[in-house]
């Protein structure tokens, strides 16, 4: 099984995410996935340097994919679309899929690897992809585990199945940018406040439990989704890669913790209980196991 880095949720300076991925090459990840996904007016890097990171990326053995974004919102988008698609056909990286129009583009034409926000639920779909190209689907976050066995049981030949295992979980999209509401600003004139926070607003209720955080037009899980006690389940199904999605602070030793359990020179056990140290709020398990996603299975710290 393979450790994948999943795209860069959030907005930082561009020293912090060029120091961020100099660091991550020292580590085991095998896959690193770049790229704006969120929002287009993000421009701390511009698709140039994402292929600088790109390519010390590849010079240091990592795979790398480039993400397309989710929610396509005008023609500099579009634009944007076409050209990492027109380098992925000339056969300069694979490319992550995120949205119907970026599998239009890559389709018949290169592989390429569907994203979680494809939505891909049962065999038809499944197979329908990989029909299109698709090597490499991320299950949908809310996918348990029942149902994920289901869907390898039957997957097409040659088709590899990765599942998001470690991170704050990005549910849903809107044209809205709540973190410019928050600061009752227009989207247009947002000011950029995202840069203000490194791992998203985190929202809560009147009663100060974690709910929400808002990330620009995304909005995540408060709580951690962990699966790393899961690791040896998904190996059992025949998952062949998990994902862990960046935060600010020790990303190197969330992966670090996650190779050691995989490679069996970490107790599950000796894990779970390192890696509650590291997460920027509790965790929770939930959609794994068919339950409400910020539920906690016994097993969890």
């Amino acid at each position: 099984m393979k450790l994948a880095l999943g795209p860069l949720l959030y907005y930082w300076q561009r020293s912090a995410v060029l120091d961020f991925y100099e660091a991550l090459a020292k580590t085991a990840v095998d896959i690193v996935y770049l790229g704006e996904t969120v929002c287009s007016r993000r421009r701390e890097l511009r698709l140039a340097d994402w292929l600088a990171i790109a390519a010390n990326l590849a010079e240091a053995g990592k795979e790398v994919i480039l993400s397309t974004q989710v929610l396509i919102e005008s023609n500099s988008d579009v634009s944007t679309l076409h050209k990492i698609a027109e380098m992925s056909i000339n056969g300069d990286f694979m490319v992550e899929a995120n949205d119907m129009g970026a599998v239009h583009c890559l389709e018949g034409k290169v592989p390429f690897v569907a994203g979680a926000h494809l939505n891909i639920y049962n065999l038809p779909t499944l197979r329908w992809m990989a029909s299109l190209g698709v090597r490499r689907w991320v299950a949908p976050l809310e996918m348990g585990r029942d149902d994920l066995a289901l869907l390898q049981q039957g997957r097409p030949p040659g088709l590899e199945t990765e599942v998001f295992a470690y991170g704050r979980m990005p549910l849903a999209f809107s044209a809205r940018c709540f973190t410019a509401r928050h600061y009752n600003l227009p989207k247009d004139d947002c000011q950029f406040r995202c840069l203000e926070h490194a791992d998203g607003l985190p929202m809560r209720t009147r009663e100060g439990e974690e709910f929400l955080v808002l990330n620009g037009i995304q909005t995540q899980s408060a709580r951690v989704y962990n699966l790393l006690h899961e690791v040896g389940t998904m190996q059992a199904m025949g998952v062949d890669v998990v994902r862990i999605s960046p935060q600010s602070q020790r990303t190197a030793e969330v992966v670090d913790l996650f190779h050691g359990v995989l490679t069996a020179k970490t107790s599950v056990a000796a894990g779970m209980q390192a890696i509650a140290g590291l997460m920027p709020e509790r965790s929770c398990d939930g959609y794994w196991y068919g339950k409400p996603g910020l539920e906690r299975s016994v097993a969890q710290v």
